[in-house]
């Protein structure tokens, strides 16, 4: 079976590492030529995910047109703000292969999701969610992960084709729920991180996780998701991944806030994107598009693009009127 990524970055890169490690005949797509070969020579990608080497089975290419010709399954492993340029310059060439997405976020401004981002362009997505931290997915640790599509069976088809021994996949027919959770935990990932900057402790943080789910649940539901998805793979699974894990570059953006750094100085001096800053502006958007109140969403995005402080949005959020949990409100 020939499998075509398309995105040379971290989880993409993990990716052929592992279905090349399966003898898959595995493509992998570099947007840049220079990456490409160098990809190629060394059988490394020592900037966005060191430590893996690609093997034999693996082909690295810079043509879009030769990755996906004839391939049967086509993974897109690009930052969701690329996914709708990428999926324009890839639908005439995707034929009758499987299409699966693994990007965590929303298209802005369009606040798209990304079956929405491919749906525009003739493209019907497979979506794959969950805690999967590449640097563990391209080590063949053992990895859990979700795959949904409103169609039961094209999800069942795209777990079937991607499982393996160490790469252990569901299907879900809430694709909705399973984009949603993938994006908005990536929110909550940077406010963990700053949490853990500021040093407040385990008690603050896990009460950031379960407040922040709630608010992620509300958004979900009210856009129409499924609410189990929010306690499955893709929601509280990938939380708990994202959130506490020093692989997060979502919770080392935040990390660094908290040790007093800002935000744009993070951005600047590193090559990744943070889908959780994209993430913030989308959740917010929605929220007022949805009439859901999410307030740590809304402190993040005052440290994030108003230059607010930590400690003063934390303490906020403390001061915010008492309330009672068993109910759906904020």
């Amino acid at each position: 079976m020939k499998i075509a990524i398309i995105g040379a970055g971290g989880f993409g890169t993990a990716l052929a590492a592992l279905y090349g490690q399966r003898a898959d005949d595995t493509w992998l797509y570099a947007r840049r030529p220079e990456m490409a070969r160098q990809l190629a020579e060394t059988r490394t990608n020592p900037v966005y995910l060191p430590g893996v080497t690609l093997p034999a089975a693996v082909t690295v290419t810079g043509d879009l047109a030769l990755a996906l010709a004839e391939a049967e399954v086509s993974i897109f492993a690009v930052p969701s703000q690329a996914m709708a340029d990428t999926l324009s310059r890839s639908a005439p060439l995707l034929g009758s292969a499987l299409a699966v997405s693994t990007a965590k976020g929303l298209a802005l401004p369009s606040l798209f999701r990304m079956s929405e981002v491919a749906a525009a362009v003739g493209v019907d997505l497979v979506q794959l969610s969950g805690p999967s931290h590449a640097e563990e997915v391209g080590q063949l640790k053992p990895t859990a992960v979700v795959v949904a599509h409103p169609d039961a069976a094209m999800a069942a088809l795209a777990r079937d084709l991607l499982a393996c021994p160490s790469f252990r996949l569901y299907a879900s027919s809430d694709r909705l729920g399973v984009e949603l959770a993938g994006a908005l935990k990536n929110v909550l990932a940077i406010a963990a991180g700053i949490l853990d900057g500021l040093g407040l402790g385990d008690n603050v943080k896990a009460a950031l996780l379960t407040r922040g789910l709630a608010e992620i649940f509300r958004l979900g539901v009210a856009e129409g998701a499924q609410p189990m998805t929010f306690a499955g793979l893709a929601g509280l699974g990938d939380l708990l991944a994202t959130a506490t894990s020093n692989h997060s570059r979502n919770r080392a953006l935040g990390l660094a806030i908290g040790r007093g750094e800002t935000p744009q100085t993070v951005m600047d001096r590193t090559p990744y994107v943070y889908e959780g800053v994209f993430a913030t502006r989308a959740a917010l958007a929605l929220a007022e598009r949805s009439a859901v109140e999410m307030p740590i969403a809304s402190s993040l995005a005052h440290i994030l693009f108003e230059g607010c402080q930590p400690r003063d949005e934390v303490a906020r959020l403390l001061a915010r009127p008492l309330t009672r949990e068993d109910q759906t409100g904020p």
